[in-house]
């Protein structure tokens, strides 16, 4: 089982890299935490795997630090709470932002995050607030900024990725359509600015 992967990044999307290890190129599926904490295509990175094994299919599941990664497990130790969702979860919520939430017992943000209902909400409180606990993770992190791209492009990466975690289409354009796109406008910047309206 692939627990940790090393080599160049060939290609950066807000939910997925390829990572090219010693010529073989591996698709790994990351939550926007770790993206964000990503440097540029052509970089060397380290990322804590997770690897998924099922009957038609193997999926690898990337994270930059040790603590996201156990935070994932966690999630995924929940019953209703397959990779997929645990990473939908991740990518909704900073872990930092998810483990106060778990804490604090926030049923409406936590259902407000797609593929979560009310009683996948109160399961996760119930089975992680301890377990959080002795995580230990602190609010917030750094993030490094991305290069900036075409407007457009950073609107169709965002509508594509939300998507990808269970927003309808038409609900992440009207979202968009909202936002005022600075000049220096990142994904990752119209990306936590598109959940900050969908979450409302």
């Amino acid at each position: 089982m692939i627990a940790l992967l090393t080599g160049k990044i060939a290609l950066k999307a807000p939910d997925y890299i390829i990572l090219d290890v010693n010529g073989v190129g591996y698709r790994v599926q990351i939550p926007f935490s770790t993206y964000y904490a990503l440097p540029a295509e052509g970089s060397a990175i380290s990322l804590q795997i997770y690897t998924s094994v099922k009957e038609d299919a193997i999926n690898l599941y990337g994270f930059r630090t040790q603590q996201e990664k156990e935070l994932f497990q966690l999630l995924i130790g929940v019953s209703g709470v397959g990779p997929k969702l645990a990473n939908a979860i991740l990518s909704n919520s900073e872990p930092g932002e998810l483990a106060e939430s778990l804490l604090r017992g926030d049923l409406v943000r936590l259902s407000s995050i797609p593929g979560i209902g009310k009683k996948t909400a109160e399961r996760l409180i119930l089975e992680l607030k301890e377990k959080v606990k002795k995580l230990g993770m602190a609010q917030g992190t750094a993030h490094e900024a991305a290069p900036v791209a075409a407007r457009q492009e950073i609107k169709d990466d965002v509508l594509s990725a939300l998507i990808n975690l269970g927003y309808k289409e038409a609900v992440v354009q009207k979202a968009l359509n909202e936002l005022r796109l600075a000049e220096d406008a990142t994904v990752e910047s119209v990306l936590k600015q598109a959940l900050k309206v969908l979450m409302k």
